[in-house]
């Protein structure tokens, strides 16, 4: 699938941290940051999961939601949350054929000529009529979160 903005994302359930399926359609008639990144409790993760957090208020007075998702397991993203405090929501997307799979996220990378599929960290602001707004990817984590508010504030 190409992500472009005006385009629909597909509606492939995820699950929340509490075991739960999550539906993008749970979120219909609100603006919507999902923000996917490779793992939990990593330098960079951690630092975008503590930016998107600090600035959850903000993005509610913009009225649009919060989502991170990665590969990680439920129980794995509990002890994440709970380890640094974390308020924005976390979802584990399926193993294969997950969402970020459809979006072109979830790709071969390449590390000391070693070979493995791997999340690239991305961003997409869904407007409220669930149609894609904007897209960042790959991202640079410093600064990224109050851009994406910005621009959600702008919508």
């Amino acid at each position: 699938m190409t992500i472009a903005p005006g385009t629909a994302l597909p509606d492939i359930a995820l699950t929340a941290p509490d075991g739960s399926p999550l539906h993008l359609s749970d979120f219909a008639g609100q603006k919507l940051v999902l923000f996917f990144y490779p793992k939990d409790d990593t330098p960079g993760c951690t630092t975008e999961n503590l930016d998107f957090s600090a600035l959850s208020a903000e993005f509610a007075k913009a009225g649009t939601a919060l989502l991170g998702i990665s590969k990680d397991p439920p129980k794995k993203h509990q002890k994440f949350i709970a380890k640094h405090g974390l308020t924005a929501p976390l979802a584990s997307d399926p193993e294969e054929a997950g969402l970020s799979d459809a979006l072109g996220f979830w790709t071969e990378k390449s590390m000391y000529g070693r070979s493995y599929m791997g999340m690239v960290r991305s961003t997409v602001l869904v407007d409220a009529a669930g149609k894609v707004a904007q897209v960042w990817s790959p991202v640079k984590v410093k600064g990224h979160a109050a851009e994406v508010l910005e621009a959600a504030k702008a919508l």
